[in-house]
């Protein structure tokens, strides 16, 4: 080694005695930090991509990763403590100071990550679940240290603080299973034989392969409306989001069109009668040439 480089790496830049901190050391921890924050990349990539095909969820498989993450960035940090030969005992002071001020200067920063962990464990949101949230549908795609990815049913991706999801009301559809229960209206025109609808409706709705025959799918009878014969039926399906039910409902309601025009069974439409009373006389104005005249 040329003696100017190793003069400049021996280089103590604090000053002090013979075990003061010096250029190379410096150089060494930062090649560390380096190396560590990259090994803790790679690691997490490569759990997710060899546990991604296994048994475990995708939640548990993030939570994984990011443990093993972690665990490599507090390795390197001691690692680099170690080099620098400063002792723990020297972060007493510093480590109470600073929890000061992360405790008021992040509050929300620690929520938010906190909050992370608890969703992770508690899990009452999971990764691929479908979720709603002040009306808004979509996937939970990835539970961050900050917040939460949500894929919307339109394409749009929605980020949660996490601290918000445990604090506001959350709709988790496939929280425990993914039978969900849904139903179809059709109003028939009066006079048709309602039997016979109840058992079309029936028939349509249990031709779906995607419903469930257990709980069997139910028609009522539900109402006489201003211009039809309200029925509605109720089933259960299995589902993975408000993109299939509509799927669903869509195909029952062109099977009933079918089965309807089969059996001359009419779809009711909105009505009026108007009634003229022709016994009293009402004005007329007629124009002729100009000039208005009256006829009664």
């Amino acid at each position: 080694m040329p003696p100017e480089l190793q003069k400049v790496l021996n280089y103590k830049p604090f000053g002090g005695s013979e075990e003061a901190i010096t250029v190379a050391n410096l150089a060494l921890v930062l090649l560390l930090v380096l190396a560590g924050y990259a090994a803790g990349r790679l690691c997490m990539y490569v759990l997710r991509r060899r546990l991604g095909h296994s048994k475990l969820g995708a939640d548990a498989v993030q939570a994984i990763s990011r443990v093993a993450f972690w665990l490599i960035i507090v390795l390197v940090f001691l690692t680099a403590l170690s080099l620098l030969q400063i002792p723990l005992t020297a972060f007493a002071f510093v480590t109470g100071a600073v929890a000061i001020g992360v405790g008021f200067g992040a509050q929300n920063i620690l929520n938010n990550f906190i909050s992370g962990w608890i969703l992770m464990t508690e899990k009452p949101i999971r990764i691929d679940d479908f979720v709603e949230i002040d009306g808004m549908h979509g996937v939970v795609e990835g539970i961050g240290n900050r917040s939460t990815r949500i894929r919307r049913v339109d394409g749009v991706h929605l980020l949660v603080p996490n601290s918000s999801l445990l604090e506001r009301n959350v709709i988790n559809w496939t929280l425990v299973d993914r039978a969900i229960r849904t139903s179809v209206r059709v109003g028939v025109a009066y006079g048709s034989p309602v039997r016979r609808v109840e058992e079309l409706i029936g028939q349509a709705v249990r031709e779906q392969s995607d419903i469930n025959p257990d709980p069997e799918p139910r028609v009522i009878f539900e109402d006489f409306g201003d211009n039809a014969l309200v029925f509605d039926t109720y089933f259960w399906c299995d589902v993975s989001g408000e993109k299939d039910l509509r799927k669903i409902r869509s195909n029952i309601r062109f099977r009933l069109c079918e089965l309807f025009a089969e059996h001359g069974i009419t779809v009711a439409f909105p009505q009026r009668d108007v009634h003229l009373d022709a016994t009293s006389a009402l004005p007329v104005r007629l124009i002729d040439s100009g000039e208005d005249r009256d006829e009664h």
